[in-house]
C-alpha cells in the first residue's frame, strides 16, 4: 500500500514482495516512533512549562518512564532485525541457497557483470552453461573482460550489450568489478548489491514479469557515476534460448575460424 507513495517502481521480482512488506512495516513503525516521540515532546513542553514550574527543582525526574519507553523500543526494532531482516537478508545471500537454486532449477539462467568506469558489461556462459576463465592479461579493446583465448569452456562465452534475462527463471548473477568499487542496482527487481575488485560476489532472483527497466550504479564510483546506465530486458523464455543459442553459436563459430586460421 505505501510502495507507491515511497517513490519505488512496480515490483518484478519473486521476492520483491518480501522487501516491499519489510520496508512497508519499517515506515510504519517509524510512524508510530514518530507519533510517540512527538506526544512525549509535547508533553514536556506542558509539563515542565515555567509558568507551571516558577521555581527550578534540582532534584529532576524521578521517575524512569521515558528509559522503560526507550528500553521498550530498543526490544521492539532488535525482534524486528533478528524476527524479519535477518531471515531474508540470509535467504538472498547464503551459499546454500545458490546450491538449493540450480538443485531446483538446473537450467537456471547464469550471467556474469563486471562495473567498470562506467560501464557495465555481461558475459553469458554459452551453450556448455560453463563460464570460460579470465585473467587481466588478456583485457583489451576486442576483449574488455579479459576472457581466456586457450580455455575451450570460454569458446561458446559470448557478451551481452545488454542484461537479457528469460521470465519465470531463477537467474544467478556473479558480480565483479575491474577498478573502483560499483554498486549493480535494478529498483524494479528489488536487488542491489556491491560489485568489488578482485571478488566474484553472486546474488539471485526471479523476475515474474516481462519488463525493461535500467541497470544502475548505486555507488559514486567517480565523476562520470552519473552516466553508469545499463539495460535489463526480461523476454519469454523461449525467445531467451532461441537468443541465447545462436550467439552461443556463433561465437563458437568465430573461436573455431580464429583457431583455424
Amino acid at each position: 500500500m505505501l510502495t507507491k507513495y515511497l517513490g519505488l517502481p512496480e515490483n518484478y521480482s519473486e521476492h520483491g514482495g518480501q522487501v516491499d512488506q519489510q520496508n512497508e512495516f519499517v515506515h510504519w513503525l517509524m510512524l508510530v516512533l514518530f507519533v510517540g516521540w512527538t506526544i512525549f515532546f509535547l508533553y514536556t513542553l506542558f509539563r515542565f512549562w515555567h509558568r507551571r514550574n516558577p521555581k527550578a527543582e534540582y532534584s529532576g525526574v524521578k521517575n524512569h518512564a521515558s528509559s522503560h519507553l526507550e528500553i521498550g523500543v530498543v526490544i521492539v526494532e532488535a525482534i524486528f532485525l533478528l524476527g524479519f531482516a535477518f531471515p531474508l537478508w540470509a535467504e538472498r545471500a547464503d551459499a546454500k541457497s545458490f546450491s538449493d537454486v540450480l538443485r531446483r532449477e538446473p537450467n537456471a539462467t547464469r550471467v556474469r557483470v563486471v562495473g567498470e568506469q562506467y560501464a557495465w558489461r555481461y558475459q553469458y556462459p554459452g551453450k556448455d552453461g560453463v563460464f570460460g576463465r579470465t585473467s587481466p592479461h588478456f583485457i583489451g579493446d576486442a576483449n574488455p573482460l579479459g576472457l581466456d583465448p586457450n580455455d575451450p569452456n570460454g569458446y561458446d562465452d559470448f557478451l551481452g550489450s545488454s542484461l537479457k534475462l528469460p521470465v519465470n527463471r531463477s537467474a544467478i548473477v556473479k558480480l565483479g568489478s575491474k577498478d573502483v568499487i560499483h554498486n549493480f542496482a535494478i529498483k524494479p527487481m528489488r536487488i542491489q548489491q556491491d560489485c568489488i575488485p578482485g571478488k566474484d560476489i553472486p546474488i539471485w532472483f526471479k523476475p515474474v514479469k516481462i519488463m525493461e527497466s535500467s541497470v544502475v550504479c548505486a555507488q559514486l564510483c567517480g565523476e562520470g557515476h552519473a552516466n553508469m546506465l545499463g539495460y535489463i530486458e526480461v523476454i519469454d523464455a523461449n525467445e531467451f534460448d532461441e537468443w541465447a543459442d545462436a550467439q552461443s553459436k556463433e561465437s563458437l563459430d568465430k573461436r573455431k575460424a580464429t583457431a583455424a586460421n
